[in-house]
């Protein structure tokens, strides 16, 4: 309905139809403000929500997130130095682990692991076979020949009585003499003193090439003997050593047993006495022989006389002599059951050789020769090994105690920088420096690691 004016309902009192509002321009003129023309919104009422990226356009607005207040981030923000969306997060307390070792030879340049020992005793093998295995076939020679010899008699002995026991059945209540005994325990005796000997030597010997695998170089056993040979005097003189502290409080249990049998003492309890010394003196011999073991390493790399060797070995092995006592524990029993099924096929031939030969002479030789070579193949392998363990232990105590792979790891660099002269990792086994930077001893390069009072 008009109200006069001829205007409509629709349109403002005064203004003619079809007039446009004053409030917007009309549609297609050229003054158009961007947004403005039909179905463009009116000024007068508020803008449209905004879209949320994860909703419907009629979504509310971005709320902060639940768990924002707990440190987490909200959704469309990543935390600086996290992983992307979709990947785990590392757990909490885990750090980068540290970049690899240098490893010029047969061990990184580290403190040592009980797998890197055991791994690095058998790449020694591995590296220098010919100067390694040679030099651990003399060793093993002389420590099995006794042995074999006197298992070949006994042998002979057992089958000679069988023979005697078929034709004079009486002849088994006859009591052994004084000579059977030594020869079933003699050569044994004999041969577990030839092999002290021997090992003994053969680690000095094997440290030295152990000192070049370190970096990776070889050496023939003509060269490590040379290098040597001028501490063979010392080695001698610690195996001297060595023996009497081991034999001496033998000697005294043994002859305290027999001084109280011979008082009259009741049989259990010299017994009973005597199994306790024996248990005391394993606890003893196992407790010295762990501090003193690398003594003979010292004499040869750090060309040290012997009270000086042991007085190393007993330094460097300070704090550490359960670990120390487990891994030559656990060195022992490998070495034994390896070198026990190497010889079972060459004791089993010998022993029905001795056996059925019952005493002939060919057949004690055929049987000490059978024993011979299963002791002198079993011992190859295990002899280097075991020096092997020694030679690392005593690099891996220097490591820990004196910083000494920071020595070896700044000589690796710089040999792979002018060039591998692997003659010249010899001097860096010295002793290490004095509190006054003097090397330990005189004449020597005195390129250890720097005197840090253990």
């Amino acid at each position: 309905m008009s109200d006069g004016h001829g205007s409509t309902p629709d349109t403002p009192p005064g203004w003619a139809p079809n007039q446009p509002p004053p409030y917007g321009d009309g549609p297609g003129s050229p003054w158009a403000t961007p947004g403005s023309g039909p179905g463009a919104p009116s000024p007068y009422q508020p803008p449209p929500p905004p879209q949320s990226p994860y909703g419907s356009p009629g979504a509310p607005p971005y709320q902060e997130h639940p768990h924002a207040s707990q440190g987490q981030q909200p959704y469309g923000q990543q935390p600086p130095g996290q992983p992307p969306y979709g990947q785990q997060p590392p757990p909490y307390g885990y750090r980068q682990p540290p970049p690899a070792a240098l490893r010029p030879g047969i061990i990184p340049l580290r403190p040592l692991g009980l797998g890197d020992i055991i791994d690095g005793a058998i790449k020694l093998i591995r590296s220098n076979p010919k100067a390694v295995l040679g030099l651990s076939a003399i060793a093993a020679v002389l420590g099995a020949i006794p042995v074999a010899i006197g298992q070949a008699l006994s042998l002979g002995r057992i089958g000679a009585a069988l023979e005697s026991l078929e034709n004079d059945p009486s002849s088994l209540e006859s009591s052994p003499s004084q000579t059977d005994f030594l020869v079933q325990y003699g050569g044994s005796l004999v041969s577990y003193a030839v092999q002290f000997v021997a090992v003994t030597l053969l680690s000095g010997v094997l440290t030295r090439i152990l000192g070049r695998a370190v970096f990776g170089g070889k050496i023939t056993a003509g060269e490590a003997w040379r290098l040597t040979r001028g501490r063979v005097p010392t080695l001698f003189g610690l195996v001297g050593i060595d023996a009497l502290i081991l034999l001496l409080p033998m000697v005294l249990i043994v002859g305290l047993t027999l001084g109280l049998a011979a008082a009259g003492t009741d049989t259990g309890s010299a017994l009973l006495l005597f199994g306790l010394a024996i248990v005391a003196y394993i606890v003893y011999a196992a407790f010295l022989t762990t501090r003193l073991v690398l003594a003979a390493p010292a004499a040869v790399l750090e060309r040290s006389g012997v009270f000086a060797s042991l007085r190393r070995s007993w330094s460097l092995t300070r704090g550490s002599f359960w670990r120390m006592f487990g891994i030559l524990l656990l060195t022992g029993i490998i070495a034994g059951l390896v070198g026990m099924v190497i010889a079972i096929p060459f004791t089993f031939a010998g022993t029905i050789a001795g056996v059925l030969g019952q005493g002939g002479t060919g057949s004690q030789i055929a049987a000490a020769i059978l024993f011979a070579i299963g002791g002198t193949v079993g011992a190859m392998i295990t002899y280097p090994f075991q020096a092997g363990v020694s030679g690392l232990l005593y690099a891996d105590r220097r490591m820990r105690a004196e910083a000494f792979d920071l020595v070896l790891q700044t000589a690796a660099i710089e040999q792979q920088r002018q060039g591998w002269v692997h003659s010249s990792a010899d001097d860096l086994w010295g002793p290490p420096a004095t509190p006054g930077g003097q090397p330990g001893h005189p004449g020597q390069p005195g390129q250890g690691a720097p005197w840090t009072g253990h």
